[in-house]
């Protein structure tokens, strides 16, 4: 999702996220996540009492204020000069000033503190369950097969968590708040300016839905007109990124020009956009002075010709003003209100699809291995086929038989693309066999929870990939409840020892994004380290020394022979030399075994596909 991105408040860069239409399925969808507010109800419907309070508090302002001027005035002191009938007899109601400034405080001070108990209860309750719902939707993404992570980007999910989640967060702690408050101070201000008189409520409406209808229509113009722009900026920023990526190129083909004339017709092309926006700016902050102030001018009109009459005095007329102010202000706020609540919708939309797909049977608990579920180490693969879920019609794997036994160390070699990866894949239960049976100790892997059967493997990829945190933290993803001990010994048999005694921090060094301040070699022999702290039954190493040194090589083979040690190891190998001494070679070649056999007995098959491998990389060597 390429959402886009403009200034909130607080200086802050915020998602433009996409908006779903407004509609009974959509709303019905919006109101289940309010399932995870039912844990925090009792303050959530005090919330709701508050903001009533806080809108009818707001409205009494302007009452007390009205009351006050009246109260200044001379001819509101003589009885029966004015016949205003207002609410319903309150016009006869009368306080001295310095009642009525008490009154004022007191009202100041109550609207104090409903304001705050609203906010603060509101936004607890927004916390709390955003992050139940952070944690369900992370729990639930964790659960999801391989092939949900085929076909999504990292930077989507990430976006699920973040920007989506904290979009509900803001409508149930804030625009939740800001409507019911915006519909209580209609409902009350709207009756409170007709009682205090209805020729000039419906002088002044009658005015109010044109003025508002014009600047909806202005307000959607404006916004198509700045969203263009972000994209065009968006695009701008683009050819920046790609040109600075790409400078070798720019410069070996001495495109300086061309890039510098392809930034320049972006940049003015935001240029125009933004010249155009400012024409509609300006035109509607034009139009909306005018008509504001007109309106102002109209009703005061309107009121003074009414005083003149005898018909009302000025403390009503500033009431009405003052309540007229806010009933328009509510107006214009539920215009917002209704693009947060599209906004809303589409964020929960995209929620509810995940909450809802179907994920791995993994536990999200401590994984304990239960004794029936205990593996000797014992792999056969049974006739196996094998499609991915994305290319059904290819298939990657065909027929495939091959059998390890307890300790036993098999070798998976054969050309790039030959299925491989796959095997590793299937053994991990990433995805199960299109055809053919799996079997773990002569049981079919969908007999075993999934949890049970990875909790009892350990995986060393060609690319290890290192967590933010300290070495220690890295090497203890293996077993988490393991002591320093084991960590430090499951270091020394990694051969890791040598280049962590060398940093000043040792065991607390930070590893730096994706292990980033590490060597390669580093970087698997910390994996190395992590799959020995796990002591698992059945080891996959995927290509582990394929991008290493020859230094680096040596090293790490020696920590994966410590590793392999009295385990089931399944090795695939693009370096061939480190695989002679495997108790079986297995060349896969099109997704089909070719041969199966020891180095010596696979070398001497004069046509073979393993020999012709090693000779192909002994002539590279060489060369």
């Amino acid at each position: 999702m390429a959402g886009r991105r403009n200034m909130n408040s607080n200086g802050s860069q915020k998602e433009d996220l996409p908006k779903a239409k407004i509609n009974k399925e959509n709303l019905k969808e919006a109101l289940s996540l309010f399932n995870y507010v039912k844990p925090y109800q009792s303050k959530f419907y005090w919330s709701l009492l508050f903001i009533a309070l806080s809108a009818i508090s707001t409205l009494t302002f302007p009452v007390l204020l009205g009351k006050m001027i009246d109260a200044s005035s001379p001819i509101s002191q003589s009885s029966g000069e004015l016949n205003t009938n207002f609410g319903f007899g309150l016009n006869s109601i009368q306080f001295g000033l310095n009642t009525l400034i008490l009154l004022l405080l007191l009202q100041l001070s109550l609207q104090m503190i409903f304001s705050f108990m609203r906010i603060y209860l509101l936004t607890e309750v927004g916390e709390k369950s955003l992050a139940d719902m952070r944690k369900d939707l992370f729990g639930k993404l964790l659960s999801m097969p391989m092939s949900f992570y085929t076909e999504q980007r990292v930077g989507e999910l990430s976006s699920r968590i973040s920007s989506d989640l904290s979009q509900i967060q803001d409508a149930i702690s804030f625009t939740l708040a800001e409507f019911l408050r915006g519909v209580f101070t209609l409902i009350v201000g709207l009756a409170l300016i007709f009682l205090v008189s209805t020729k000039l409520a419906l002088t002044m409406l009658a005015v109010v839905p044109l003025v508002a209808i014009l600047a909806v229509v202005f307000g959607i113009k404006i916004r198509k007109m700045a969203r263009k722009a972000q994209d065009q900026l968006a695009e701008s920023g683009a050819i920046v990124n790609e040109t600075f990526q790409g400078i070798s190129i720019v410069k070996a083909f001495t495109s300086e020009f061309s890039e510098i004339k392809r930034y320049t017709k972006s940049i003015y092309s935001v240029v125009d956009t933004a010249i155009a926006n400012a024409r509609y700016r300006g035109a509607f902050v034009s139009f909306m002075i005018f008509s504001v102030f007109g309106t102002i001018s109209f009703v005061m009109w309107v009121g003074a010709n009414m005083i003149k009459e005898g018909t009302m005095t000025t403390g009503q007329l500033t009431m009405f003003v003052i309540v007229s102010g806010f009933v328009g202000g509510t107006f214009a706020g539920f215009a917002d209100m209704f693009s947060q609540l599209q906004k809303t919708l589409g964020a929960t939309q995209r929620v509810r699809e995940i909450l809802r797909d179907k994920g791995e049977d993994v536990s999200l608990d401590i994984i304990k291995v239960e004794p029936k579920f205990l593996l000797n180490g014992n792999v056969k693969f049974v006739d196996v086929a094998f499609s991915y879920p994305t290319r059904s019609d290819v298939e990657v794997l065909r027929k495939i038989n091959l059998e390890a036994k307890k300790g036993e160390q098999i070798a998976l070699v054969g050309p790039s693309g030959a299925g491989k990866s796959t095997i590793a894949s299937l053994l991990l239960n990433f995805y199960n066999p299109t055809d053919g049976k799996l079997l773990f100790d002569q049981r079919d892997s969908n007999d075993f929870p999934l949890s049970q059967l990875r909790k009892q493997m350990a995986f060393v990829p060609q690319d290890v990939m290192l967590f933010g945190g300290t070495i220690s933290k890295n090497i203890a993803y293996g077993n988490p409840d393991a002591s320093s001990d084991e960590i430090f010994e499951a270091a020394q048999k990694a051969n890791a020892l040598e280049f962590i005694d060398k940093f000043p921090e040792k065991f607390e060094t930070i590893v730096g994004e994706r292990g980033i301040k590490l060597s390669g070699g580093q970087r698997q022999r910390i994996a190395i380290a992590r799959a020995i702290l796990k002591n698992p039954v059945i080891l996959i190493l995927d290509e582990a020394t394929s991008s290493l040194d020859s230094e680096s090589e040596q090293l790490v083979q020696e920590a994966l022979e410590n590793l392999m040690q009295n385990r089931t190891s399944f090795v695939i190998a693009h370096r061939l030399s480190t695989i002679r001494n495997a108790n079986k070679i297995v060349v896969i070649d099109k997704g089909t075994v070719q041969e199966i056999g020891t180095h010596d007995e696979l070398i001497k098959q004069e046509h073979g596909l393993y020999r012709r491998l090693v000779e192909m990389q002994m002539e590279w060597a060489s060369s």
